[in-house]
């Protein structure tokens, strides 16, 4: 798994989905329109707080942007 790719890539897509440009999304997120740019062609590693913004922004768990296309999660079965 390449997180940087993973993660770039499910930013890309979240942020199309909701219809924002680079430019918007990056405003709505507090970072510039080249950081978002270079985050989504994999080409920025990312600090937890960036990350953070840019899920709050997304309105996104965190954990979403760094699922690969196609993966689930599994369920966590708790022993009483």
């Amino acid at each position: 798994m390449n997180i940087l790719a993973v993660f770039g890539d499910n930013v890309r897509h979240y942020r199309i989905e909701r219809n924002l440009s680079q430019e918007a999304f990056a405003k709505k997120c507090g970072l510039h329109r080249t950081y978002i740019s270079a985050v989504e062609r994999h080409k920025r590693s990312i600090s937890l707080n960036n990350i953070q913004k840019i899920a709050e922004a997304l309105s996104v768990d965190t954990y979403l942007l760094f699922l690969e296309p196609g993966m689930t999660v599994p369920r966590i079965h708790r022993q009483s």
